[in-house]
């Protein structure tokens, strides 16, 4: 069914229903004097009384029937016409057909009802049609014909198409002749003749010729819409750019590319490069690259930012390029600057004193203890080095990106690391990459001393930070990159790794060739230990995100047919798959060929495997039939002991990443994780809250929280501690007062369950994030793009909560860290031409759907005014409040340059 079918099908569903007949006043008083009427109640009176009806009725028909006398003078007219032209005086044809045609046209109708003209000429529409097939082929016939084509819009059979038929045989005068709602009905039967064409493979060039004629009519009279809906359903779309001008593009790429996720592939590929071709004619470059973008096109988004000529323009690009974390090879050192996120830091620091948030927060702060319910001399047998390195993560990630806190960097610096033990001094080193978050230089200054600490926790951690700190940043000088790769093959295992991490987050999504040749001997060498193997294949898969990088697939796929059972059998040989899952993120069936090759492997982690690929492949697209296959998996109540269930709980989580980012898909999925609650197996029911975690990142709707509430008191102990990790990812940066006291409560209910209680302080750290400043949802502009390191991020993590015993519990908590290449400023910030911070007054309101409305509708309703920079949640959307200044960008978030706007004139200075 093409979208113009779907459409209307929804239409469909939302009319009204026709109400039966309501009596007339005559008829009610009728009833009532019946009721009255005596002897009414007696069985006897019954047969004349429904005489009575009868002959009522008879008397009420005439009244129905009865015609004024300008209609009866218009029937009467039209019958004389009709038998005229049964009559063998041809040269009075065509007068008549002339006549008959202006009365047609001009005839009025309302909604309800039909042109009177097309009312009385129903009894003779088979006359008519008998008239045609008589008469010889004349302009007379073709005249004709255009007066039934009319005629049959409203008499001819269901799914006859005569409307079309005699259009085809008429004179080929244009359609918009006979007014819109005949072009409408020609345009649907267009659609239907082509559907049945193509089945039968025959010719569909005059189907062509026809829509092309009805385009122009429906751009002009704002049927924008409808136009589109025709030639996405003739599979004609490419001819859509001609028939646009500056008017109209808006509306007809923001209706086309709203509907290409509907759009069964390859079809939702020509739409988007439609909508790309429309924008580049009208020189709107920001919209054509964010196209290019969602087409994941390189050679098409370097083509579009070396085409644009102003260098304003070119600044804006660079910047919307830089959020997707895209580098393009360019010579201005400026445009250099911003596609490598330089400033990054500078401006969030701007961002930061603006809202006056930059005094460094203590975890405590968070944790607000004194308002939890704890009983007075309750026995709390707490693990004070889990409560402190729960503080670390608190600590690094509220004051992420800020460059200064209590804990790492106070006065007695270095004291904190000493009050975690062994690997929990790793994850303290490493919480200063997430505080100096972007800021290159400070960073690698104040991490340097630990880098040659003798304890390998503390230099592991150092090494984990460098990769944190540089992490959405390019840098000319490749820190990362030095410092790492000399620690990739030393003798420790744990500075190995977390080297081998480091690499991963600091190059994510860059394609870099150097990591590869590091990386790649170890991830195919079979004398490494499991747990190094699979790192390297993880963060290979993070460098090359979303590429489908041959050598690099091939290796871990060779890699997973030479380990032996055992070294399968080991919790970190998940990540290989990962690894290979992401090298395919949005490729759709590119991911087909490791898929087939996955089956032939015999031990079950192939299986997982097989599902993260699976589910890479088509995050965020919504495809109905990959979750319906996923629903499939979890269908299967498996024998623990003979079969590994592992690659459920990726199913469940691949619902939320094939559903995220499209609202229908989103609440549907929402529904379906209830019922797998109630009937799914347990590693289905621990899967679940993470899947809802990373569905609603960063979007704490209501209902959602109050569902993790309940699932973070389940029975299941691994159910209720990922519900409270979720939460922290439902609300992470966004200082949701409700769920913070949530989270309240259950560190007071769970104060005697150290794992539980470790999660509740890093779920409240995730609310708190960066003050509230940051978010972890992957999507930008607009909800149109994802970003792909961030997705990456997010799934490894949840992939860790998949075994958090072994993981989080255990000694591989720096995972956390994965959530890093997530974070970014939730911020909308205004620039001059200078790149200088420009505040100007804008409107923050909640996001509104103006697909398709008529006019030009409010895109946010319920805002408030304030001046930029502006915090902006998933939900909200800005719009400039003045017009003294014109953005460069539609999509006002993230970066926005704007330029005085010539035709402004200051209303106190005019006067």
């Amino acid at each position: 069914m093409g979208v113009c079918e779907g459409h209307r099908t929804a239409l469909a569903l939302t009319r009204r229903p026709r109400l039966p007949n309501r009596p007339t006043a005559m008829t009610t008083d009728t009833n009532k004097k019946d009721a009255a009427a005596p002897g009414a109640a007696g069985g006897s009176k019954d047969v004349p009384k429904d005489a009575a009806k009868d002959a009522k009725k008879a008397d009420d028909k005439p009244l129905e029937d009865e015609l004024s006398e300008e209609d009866q003078q218009l029937k009467s007219e039209l019958e004389m016409l009709v038998e005229r032209l049964k009559e063998p005086k041809t040269e009075l044809y065509k007068p008549a057909l002339e006549t008959l045609r202006t009365l047609i046209r001009t005839s009025t109708s309302s909604m309800t009802s039909v042109p009177k003209p097309l009312k009385f000429l129903r009894p003779h529409y088979g006359d008519l049609k008998e008239v045609f097939e008589k008469w010889p082929e004349s302009e007379v016939k073709r005249f004709l014909a255009d007066i039934l084509s009319v005629l049959a819009m409203s008499y001819a059979d269901e799914g006859a198409r005569d409307s079309l038929k005699y259009r085809l045989l008429g004179s080929a005068e244009p359609a918009s002749s006979w007014g819109h709602e005949y072009v409408r009905h020609l345009s649907a039967e267009l659609i239907g003749e082509y559907d049945s064409l193509s089945e039968k493979e025959e010719s569909t060039e005059h189907i062509l010729k026809q829509a092309l004629e009805i385009v122009p009519f429906l751009m002009k009279h704002n049927a924008e819409a409808d136009a589109c809906d025709l030639l996405v359903d003739i599979e004609a779309l490419d001819k859509l750019p001609e028939f646009v001008d500056k008017e109209t593009y808006t509306r007809v790429c923001l209706y086309i590319t709203s509907c290409a996720p509907y759009v069964a592939p390859p079809d939702d590929i020509t739409i988007l490069k439609t909508a790309h071709t429309i924008y580049r004619k009208f020189d709107q470059f920001p919209s054509a690259v964010q196209i290019a973008m969602k087409l994941n096109d390189r050679d098409l988004i370097k083509e579009d930012f070396e085409a644009c000529s102003d260098p304003l323009v070119k600044k804006q690009l660079a910047f919307l390029l830089a959020r997707q974390f895209i580098h393009i090879e360019v010579e201005d050192e400026e445009i250099n600057e911003i596609l490598n996120n330089t400033r990054l830091s500078e401006h969030f620091m701007t961002l930061a004193r603006d809202l006056d948030v930059l005094e460094p927060k203590t975890p405590e702060d968070i944790y607000k203890s004194h308002l939890e319910n704890i009983r007075a001399g309750a026995t709390t047998n707490v693990d004070s080095a889990k409560q402190n390195l729960a503080s670390t993560f608190v600590n690094a990630f509220v004051n992420a990106g800020f460059g200064s806190d209590k804990l790492m960097m106070a006065s007695d610096e270095g004291n904190w690391i000493y009050k975690n033990k062994d690997h929990g001094m790793l994850s303290a080193a490493a919480s200063l990459g997430a505080i100096l978050l972007w800021d290159v230089e400070t960073g690698l200054t104040h991490i340097d001393k630990y880098l040659y600490s003798q304890d390998d926790n503390i230099k592991a951690g150092a090494l984990l930070a460098i990769g944190l700190v540089t992490s959405g940043v390019r840098n000319e000088s490749d820190p990362a990159l030095a410092l790492l790769s000399e620690n990739v093959n030393v003798a420790s295992s744990i500075v190995r790794a977390t080297s081998i991490i480091g690499l991963g987050i600091a190059y994510a999504g860059s394609s870099r060739e150097e990591v590869l040749d590091l990386l790649l001997p170890l991830v195919s060498d079979t004398t490494l230990t499991m747990e190094l193997s699979s790192l390297a294949a993880l963060s290979l898969g993070l460098v090359f995100v979303g590429t489908c990088h041959g050598d690099i697939t091939s290796t871990i796929l060779q890699t997973m047919m030479e380990r032996d059972d055992t070294q399968l059998k080991d919790a970190y040989a998940r990540f290989m798959g990962v690894g290979l899952a992401l090298l395919f993120l949005g490729k759709q069936e590119a991911a087909e060929a490791p898929v087939e090759t996955l089956k032939a492997i015999e031990h079950p982690i192939a299986k997982q495997v097989e599902v993260m690929v699976d589910i890479a492949a088509y995050a965020a697209t919504g495809n109905v039939l990959k979750i319906q296959k996923m629903l499939h998996h979890c269908n299967d109540h498996l024998d623990a002991e003979k079969e590994d269930p592992g690659f459920q709980a990726f199913a469940v989580i691949g619902i939320a990443l094939i559903a995220m980012g499209e609202e229908v898909g989103m609440e549907m999925a929402l529904r379906t994780f209830n019922h797998l609650m109630h009937y799914g197996e347990p590693v289905i029911r621990r899967a679940v809250p993470l899947a809802l975690g990373l569905l609603y990142a960063s979007n704490p709707i209501v209902n959602l929280l109050d569902l993790l509430s309940k699932y973070s008191h389940d029975n299941d102990h691994e159910v209720s501690q990922n519900a409270i990790f979720a939460m922290g990812l439902v609300g992470a940066g966004t200082n949701n007062a409700r769920l913070a006291q949530m989270l309240r409560q259950l560190a007071a209910y769970y104060h005697k369950e150290p794992n539980h209680l470790f999660l509740v302080r890093i779920a409240q750290g995730l609310v708190h994030m960066g003050k509230g400043t940051l978010s972890i949802n992957p999507f930008t502009n607009n909800r149109m793009l994802f970003s792909p390191s961030a997705i990456s991020g997010l799934f490894v993590v949840l992939t860790a909560f998949t075994d958090a015993k072994t993981f989080i519990f255990g000694k591989a908590h720096y995972l956390l860290y994965f959530l890093v290449p997530a974070l970014y400023p939730r911020f909308f910030m205004t620039l001059d031409e200078n790149l200088k911070n420009l505040p100007v007054t804008v409107r923050v309101g909640q996001a509104v759907d103006v697909v398709g409305q008529a006019g030009r509708p409010k895109t946010i309703t319920g805002f408030q005014t304030h001046s930029t920079p502006v915090l902006l949640s998933y939900t909200e959307r800005a719009e400039l409040a003045t017009e003294e200044y014109i953005s460069l960008t539609k999509t006002l978030e993230g970066f926005v340059i704007l330029k005085k706007n010539p035709e402004w004139m200051d209303e106190d200075n005019s006067n």
